[in-house]
């Protein structure tokens, strides 16, 4: 009942009294002239008793507004006497942050610095050596077993726990080329870079290792970006790797499925249809330096300080790509070329069966997310491609083709499965024309097609991921000296958590 209503209801309850008051009198007046009469006396009795009613209802409605007033002021007073509670605590917990240091992280003048990166932490047990790139967290391949181990059934199972995936980088943005162009970089490490030491403790000192380092120079009306440094080349699925909490720095399938490796070059990115709606077309162009290993070089080796066939007489390795990019998918194709001297630097190995090769190559890859699902995937071909860990990194005119495939499905927003697999097919005549002899003891060892099949389970909340997975990979292979080919296989389990910052 608002006040309005009330007054006006008060108004009407007083002229009701007043005129029943007044009744009594005129009832008297009457009574002088006239008798009174016992019906009379019985109405006004009765009104009397209806005007008592109503003066009760109306001393209730003015104790009910009254014990309303008290309420709606006290609080009032209580809403005050918080908010300046409030006031103070606000006022005491500011002036303790201004009286706090502040953090520091400074660098060039204008420039600002942000570090990020994941911890990554693996248990693992294995039920075979794997060769090429390592066991634990880089386990690719399985390796095929000596003829000690088939003598004695040894397999070269292991097992053990692994943090070389750790990785942190530092991006630094807000620098100015000039008042049209923009620059940025990045520089990341991870612990890949070997062991301090062989000595019993040395597995437990991993060593960092430099991935990437490069400057972004970028002008944000045409959209242009000129990329300086050491970066992945254009081969590399940078935006459709595969998703695993076990194999981040070496993919599942890398070197058996995906090719690409990092170099110094510059790479330029030019958006197409720069500023419009709808799917985003751009273009790049590489130019990295060169890179090669073989039998030529002696000893096979020689690839430290630039001495190799892929740096001889400046010959860069050239890619081109190019990446179109919708709401929910995204898609590229990728040529790379380069021309190998196998005489390599200074004439330093013997004169090879042939002179040059041409590195070529293509792939063709995308990424489509309908809903809870992510698929990925790419395809590739090309020939002597070992410079970017084609042919299972094995180097010579070798042709090949191969690729994968993932579908990944998020069942909840936290919880979520991956099936993936993928496949290298080396030509069988060139890897083992192109396989070192070895010697009787250890003949050599072509590599002639790999698949790898992955299964796993990840749980993600916030900056935490945990997942287990299951890897298994076949192997066919033949000795230099062995008229026949043979396979062998391995699997690996592991459990990971990552945390990201």
């Amino acid at each position: 009942m608002t006040l309005t209503t009330t007054a006006r209801r008060h108004a009407v309850l007083a002229l009701s009294i007043a005129c029943a008051l007044s009744l009594p009198l005129a009832a008297h007046a009457q009574s002088t002239t006239k008798s009174k009469g016992s019906t009379r006396e019985q109405q006004l009795e009765q009104r009397v008793n209806q005007l008592e009613q109503q003066l009760a209802e109306l001393k209730a409605m003015i104790q009910e507004q009254k014990a309303a007033t008290t309420q709606a002021t006290q609080t009032a007073q209580q809403a005050q006497v918080a908010a300046t509670q409030a006031q103070t605590t606000a006022q005491a917990t500011s002036t303790k942050v201004e009286a706090a240091p502040k953090p520091q992280f400074t660098t060039a003048p204008g420039l600002s610095v942000a570090l990020h990166g994941f911890i990554d932490a693996t248990v693992f047990g294995q039920d075979r050596t794997f060769i090429n790139y390592g066991n634990g967290q880089n386990a690719e391949i399985p390796a095929p077993p000596t003829a000690a181990n088939k003598a004695n059934g040894y397999t070269g199972s292991l097992s053990g726990a692994d943090v070389r995936n750790t990785r942190f980088w530092l991006d630094f943005t807000g620098a100015k080329l000039n008042d049209n162009w923009n620059g940025s970089g990045r520089l990341e490490m991870d612990f890949f870079g070997g062991n301090n030491g062989t000595g019993a403790y040395a597995g437990q000192q991993p060593v960092p290792r430099l991935r990437q380092a490069y400057m972004d120079i970028n002008n944000p009306t045409w959209g242009t970006t000129v990329r300086i440094g050491q970066m992945w080349d254009l081969m590399f699925p940078l935006e459709n790797t595969p998703t695993s909490l076990s194999h981040i720095a070496f993919p599942l399938g890398y070197g058996s499925g995906i090719v690409g490796w990092r170099y110094p070059g510059v790479i330029v990115m030019q958006d197409l249809n720069h500023g419009s709606d709808g799917v985003k077309w751009r273009f790049d162009v590489a130019v990295l330096e060169g890179n090669w290993s073989g039998p030529q070089n002696p000893a096979g080796n020689v690839t430290t300080n630039y001495l190799n066939g892929g740096a001889a007489h400046f010959n860069p390795q050239v890619e081109a790509r190019l990446h179109a990019q919708g709401k929910d998918w995204l898609a590229y194709l990728t040529a790379h070329y380069s021309e190998i001297d196998l005489h390599g630097v200074g004439d330093i190995a013997p004169k090879p069966p042939r002179d040059t090769l041409n590195s070529v190559g293509y792939d063709l890859g995308g990424q489509w997310k309908p809903g809870p699902w992510t698929l990925k995937g790419l395809i590739y071909t090309g020939k002597a491609l070992g410079e970017i860990f084609g042919a299972m990194s094995q180097f010579g005119n070798i042709k090949e083709s191969g690729g994968f495939v993932q579908a990944g499905y998020n069942f909840t927003p936290k919880w979520s499965v991956n099936g993936f697999y993928a496949a290298a097919r080396p030509n069988r005549d060139d890897v083992m024309a192109w396989t070192a002899a070895g010697t009787a003891a250890a003949p050599g060892v072509g590599l002639l097609r790999n698949n790898m099949s992955a299964l796993s389970l990840q749980y993600a909340s916030g900056n935490y991921e945990l997942g287990v997975e299951w890897i298994y990979d076949d192997l066919r292979y033949q000795l230099k000296n062995s008229a026949s080919s043979q396979t062998v296989n391995g699997n690996q389990v592991s459990f990971s958590g990552m945390y990201k910052f």
